[in-house]
């Protein structure tokens, strides 16, 4: 066990086996090399994953019951920014290393480099996390929307960022392929662009009306630019991959690519519309955020291409049923964003819970939702056990999905009509917090419909890395698989084309 933990840890590669002679050995292979920093970045989100479910309840039942959780850690003001900012740098950001570095030793067919260097930074994401959470909770926050967390909390995210940056060049200098499938791209993309991003903006080189711009860039980039890339990589690599087939068109897979990177970068500061922002910048902004509509629409329908005629296989996959969840999300977002941004929706949209809908549609609906779907892919290769509990799988993709539903569509109806109170001077604005709280409510319910999910998802993770459970011969499915629709063997499974053939 020793050596074998030593030789994972220090990419030394274990003793061949019969198997590793075979054309699945290379697999198996590389996803024994990425085991410990995969497990370990997906058990660190998940941890962060309960932690900030727990404070999104304690924010969003302050609005039930004001009175209670009165001590000052715990107000609103302090577990909701703690809550965004534990779901952003610790959920879903460390989930998404986890799953990034394993589709990139996939896809480049080779062991994973670097190791040490990512468990160093697990280790620093971890106790950066925790003291930016303890810090907001205490009372020292930035007050900088996305970016609330002491600095000194992203004096360790930001090496811990480039530390996986450069593992993921160790990995990508000795590759075994030339060819470049669309994930490398994105996910080599998305750990570039990251630290750069944060750095940006954590320099203290902007005050005043510069600094909101800057503040805004940051907060959408850090979605479309860290986030989504992550999201596509893995839809785009395992969409394919559970299916059977190639992707629809790679011709339009770059297209989305480069209009995504392109377009995305210019389109934050649209949140400024009627603020001291320059119009100019505000109107570059806005054409920007409309014209993301070509990426979307690319990848929107090179997606659904490659998956028409094999739609029923929702019904048995957890990992498709989860991916196709988010990608159309992605979909629906994203087109909600384009007109989001025009001057006269954004009027009577902008500071109402509207807002708060949408970026739960894009955090959760669309990575959130894909990033489950992953893990129920990737965890049962580099643990080399089977999942559990269907039943569980399922409870928790009804669960978070009909939560998150309800979360966006309560939200989103109680966003609107409060905007356009807001915009009569003949409504007394005590009436219009009255009219809100039905949908308060709505946001209540499905918040602790997510939080059952989780709790489920935390309880899987826990199973299949400690070999609980008895074990299985082939993948978990939702119910009995008709023959010859999937492989029902994990070795049958491994020896499917990948999806650049």
């Amino acid at each position: 066990m020793i050596r074998e933990t030593l030789a994972y840890a220090f990419n030394l590669e274990s003793p061949g086996t019969p198997e590793d002679t075979e054309a699945i050995g290379w697999r198996r292979r590389v996803d024994r090399s990425t085991r410990l920093p995969v497990i370990a970045f997906i058990l660190s989100g998940a941890f962060w994953l309960i932690i900030g479910s727990v404070l999104a309840l304690a924010a969003s039942f302050h609005f039930q019951f004001p009175d209670a959780l009165q001590t000052r850690w715990l107000t609103f003001g302090r577990v909701r920014p703690a809550h965004l900012n534990t779901m952003i740098y610790g959920w879903i950001s460390m989930a998404g290393v986890g799953i990034a570095v394993w589709l990139w030793a996939r896809l480049l067919k080779t062991p994973l480099r670097g190791v040490p260097l990512l468990m160093l930074s697990n280790l620093m994401w971890n106790v950066g996390v925790l003291i930016g959470t303890i810090g907001i909770l205490a009372g020292y926050s930035r007050s900088v929307e996305w970016l609330e967390m002491p600095l000194v909390a992203y004096g360790l995210i930001i090496p811990a960022l480039l530390l996986v940056s450069a593992a993921m060049y160790l990995t990508l200098r000795e590759r075994k392929v030339e060819h470049l499938f669309i994930s490398v791209w994105y996910l080599g993309a998305a750990v570039l662009w990251a630290p750069a991003l944060l750095i940006a903006l954590v320099l203290p080189i902007y005050e005043g009306v510069p600094h909101a711009t800057a503040n805004w860039w940051f907060a959408h980039n850090i979605l479309g630019l860290w986030l989504t890339p992550i999201g596509l990589g893995a839809a785009y690599y395992l969409i394919p991959k559970v299916i059977g087939r190639p992707v629809y068109s790679y011709h339009l897979s770059y297209l989305g690519f480069w209009t995504l990177a392109l377009f995305y970068n210019w389109a934050g500061v649209h949140h400024l519309v009627g603020g001291p922002a320059p119009q100019w910048v505000v109107t570059v902004s806005i054409v920007f955020s409309v014209m993301m509509i070509i990426p979307v629409v690319v990848v929107a329908v090179n997606h659904h291409l490659t998956v028409v005629g094999h739609f029923r296989k929702v019904i048995y996959s957890p990992t498709l049923r989860f991916i196709v969840f988010g990608a159309m999300s992605y979909t629906v977002v994203s087109l909600q964003g384009s007109l989001q941004a025009l001057r006269f929706w954004q009027e009577v949209t902008h500071f109402t819970h509207y807002t708060i809908a949408h970026s739960h549609l894009g955090v959760y609906a669309f990575v959130t939702m894909i990033a489950f779907g992953a893990t129920y892919y990737i965890m049962p290769r580099v643990t080399e056990w089977e999942w559990e509990s269907p039943r569980l799988i399922s409870l928790h993709f009804w669960t978070t999905g009909l939560g998150v539903g309800m979360y966006f569509v309560g939200l989103t109806i109680g966003g609107v009509i409060q905007g356009y109170q807001l915009l009569d001077p003949n409504i007394p604005f005590m009436d219009i917090v009255n009219d809100t709280k039905p949908w308060l409510v709505v946001r209540s319910v499905a918040g602790t419909l997510m939080t059952v999910g989780h709790f489920a998802f935390a309880y899987l993770l826990y199973r299949i890395v400690l070999h609980k459970g008895a074990p299985r011969s082939g993948p978990a499915y939702f119910r009995p698989v008709p023959d010859g629709l999937f492989s029902t063997s994990r070795a049958a499974e491994e020896k499917e084309p990948t999806p650049t053939s």
